[in-house]
């Protein structure tokens, strides 16, 4: 007997509940009530009890469903849901259903062929969710059951996106590499969009080994195997160990994918870019761009992929490009459709580590370093252009100010002389595209280091008015001679030194802010003296308030102090214990001063080593430039 709508929500609103609070032998009694049973549909997307039993891993409940349903009905099994998923396509959305799907196929061996409605088999889903265990016994059910040309039914979908694909963006790296094992066919499949599998897992920015050094240390000693269950009790080591495998394996599917996709190799062509201009008279525009053709409005607007290194360079994916250069050398001249190389954009993306790599090639470095796009920029011109991404950290306006001014003397030193007078297609220079682009951000960089200095110089001032006003009161008072009564006593030593340091940094940490407001703010001034200022008055008011907090402990272990030990001893940690957090939340600002004047001292020794290289390799010649050529071996004498 068929059940009335208010029957039928109330007996899915029961057997929901029931799913959601694992109440396993309720579902059962309610299934047991009503006409479907099991195949009941639950939900508003058509899925059954057993679609949803399936899907929340419980494999128990799920056989005894299976049970409730009769071999007469064997083939209501592949009812299929709103997305066209059958039940055998919920078990490869987790690996502790395996067993329910070998039950399944015993069933119904129809399930293996059927598709959903993205053109996906169940092994295909089960790619797509990364899941190791369904996915190889459905690959293996599928190699007894197909063979030939239908088999690739189960690795392709209807819009030509293969399984290999899929597998690499779900991040199971271990399963695309099985794959690409297997069907080494697949690795040079595009998709709709011409993209490989090695141009995804450029674009997916995969990571070959963690970033933090302490972690990698770690790594080092730990089992990768996931089959190993010594840190079953152990999250954290768990964690590190899938970790490490996710690691392990995303360089082996890199370096086979390198290894046997050409598709690298398809770049665009790089012609000399003639008719770039070096002054602005003349034509009002460069002949080349005159002779540009116009694009037809009807055209289709098609955006061929890139190659995998330069899709590496965008997505900051340095370890592919290392793998790529490693293998092909010669991949570093590919340019884009712009005619743009690997260098303009590592200078555009901002990809700091790859252009190390690039300047640790020397001769690829000569080839490239005068290289024009199609809009004769140059590489000091990508230091002007900026493109908006999301972003790990937000830097301040000074600070990204400084980065962007340090790239640009960085890459003048990597360019030719012309380029600097190099104008590009708008007519513009490439420091004049640079100031451009930058005038709003110097605006907002003043804007906030003249605001920062004026609330800090305040403090500064505070503090240097208290430390001023504390030699005047000493603790314990002065004698008739005006003499401190506790002079003699460790901690009234302790306590002068802290309020004199105190106040001589403040006072400093005044001048150097009061001498950024003043400041011209150039550009140049943001990468070397003003935010330097900036950041070393602030470690001196940072200094200044410690010190203030040490006479402050210092002044009430003198006044309180009892001869009792204990009391002693907390009264020492209640009074330093301010010190000890401050000094704690300010290492960031110190850590920035410290690798700030290491980096001035490693340019100061440079230069140093430079002037003795110099000096030491220096041989008088003659100024006669005849007879300088000759050989004197050869003259006779006179």
């Amino acid at each position: 007997m068929a059940l009335t709508k208010e029957e039928d929500l109330k007996i899915n609103a029961d057997l929901y509940e029931a799913l959601m609070s694992q109440k396993d032998d309720k579902v059962i009694e309610l299934c047991k009530k009503i006409p479907k049973g099991p195949l009941h549909t639950l939900t508003i997307h058509e899925d059954t009890v057993i679609h949803m039993a399936t899907y929340h891993k419980k494999t128990g409940l799920v056989m005894k469903l299976l049970d409730m349903v009769s071999d007469c009905d064997t083939h209501k099994l592949t009812w299929q849901n709103n997305g066209g998923n059958t039940i055998l396509h919920e078990t490869g959305t987790n690996n502790k259903t395996v067993k329910v799907a070998v039950e399944l196929l015993r069933r119904a061996p129809m399930l293996l062929n059927m598709i959903n409605k993205e053109g996906e088999t169940a092994l295909f889903y089960a790619a797509r969710h990364g899941k190791t265990k369904p996915f190889r016994f459905l690959h293996d059910e599928v190699r007894r059951a197909t063979q030939g040309p239908d088999l690739m039914t189960f690795l392709r979908r209807d819009d030509q996106f293969t399984i290999l694909h899929i597998a690499i963006l779900s991040r199971n790296y271990m399963i695309a590499h099985e794959i690409a094992e297997t069907y080494k066919e697949l690795i040079s499949e595009t998709d709709a969009d011409g993209m490989t599998a090695l141009q995804h897992l450029s674009t997916i920015k995969p990571e070959f080994q963690p970033k933090n050094f302490f972690k990698r240390m770690i790594l080092k000693v730990i089992d990768s195997n996931i089959g190993y269950e010594g840190y079953r009790k152990f999250t954290c080591l768990k964690k590190l160990q899938k970790q490490k495998h996710a690691c392990e394996w995303a360089l082996k599917i890199a370096r086979l994918l390198i290894k046997k996709d050409n598709s690298w190799e398809n770049t665009e062509s790089w012609t000399d870019m003639r008719g770039s201009k070096f002054h602005e008279y003349g034509k009002s525009t460069s002949t080349v761009k005159e002779e540009k053709k116009i694009p037809i409005a009807h055209e289709v607007d098609y955006h061929k992929p890139d190659t995998p290194l330069l899709l590496a360079t965008k997505h900051d994916s340095t370890e592919i490009v290392k793998e790529i250069l490693n293998m092909y050398p010669q991949a570093v001249e590919h340019v884009d459709k712009d005619g743009r190389t690997i260098l303009h954009l590592a200078i555009l993306h901002r990809r700091y580590k790859i252009i190390d790599i690039v300047e640790d090639m020397n001769y690829p470095l000569e080839r490239l370093r005068g290289r024009l796009d199609k809009n004769f920029n140059t590489l000091l011109h990508m230091v002007g252009q900026r493109v908006d991404e999301l972003a790990e950290d937000i830097k301040h306006p000074a600070q990204q100010l400084k980065d962007d001014h340090h790239l640009y003397q960085r890459v003048e030193k990597l360019c030719t002389t012309l380029d600097a007078m190099t104008r590009n297609s708008d007519l513009k220079t490439a420091y004049e595209v640079f100031s451009e682009t930058n005038d709003q951000l110097r605006s907002e960089a003043k804007e906030w280091l003249c605001e920062q200095a004026k609330n800090c110089s305040l403090v500064a001032v505070l503090i240097a008015t208290v430390a001023f006003t504390s030699v005047y009161t000493v603790p314990g008072g002065s004698d008739a001679t005006g003499h401190p009564i506790l002079r003699k006593k460790p901690m009234f030593q302790l306590f002068t030194l802290a309020d004199s340091l105190s106040l001589s940094t403040a006072l400093t940490s005044v001048i150097l802010f009061l001498n950024v407001v003043t400041s011209e703010f150039r550009y140049k001034d943001f990468a070397s003296s003003l935010f330097q200022k900036q950041i070393t008055a602030f470690v001196l008011l940072i200094i200044s308030v410690a010190m203030m907090m040490v006479a402050f402990a210092a002044t009430l272990v003198l006044t309180i102090s009892s001869k009792a030990k204990w009391t002693d001893e907390t009264l020492y940690g209640v009074s330093f214990f301010p010190v000890i957090v401050f000094v704690y939340e300010s290492m960031p600002q110190c850590n920035e001063v410290m690798k700030g004047f290491h980096r001035v001292l490693k340019s100061m020794m440079e230069k140093v080593v430079g002037v003795y290289h110099e000096i030491w390799n220096y041989k008088p010649h003659s100024t006669h430039p005849i007879i300088d050529s000759m050989d004197l071996t050869t003259r006779s004498p006179v």
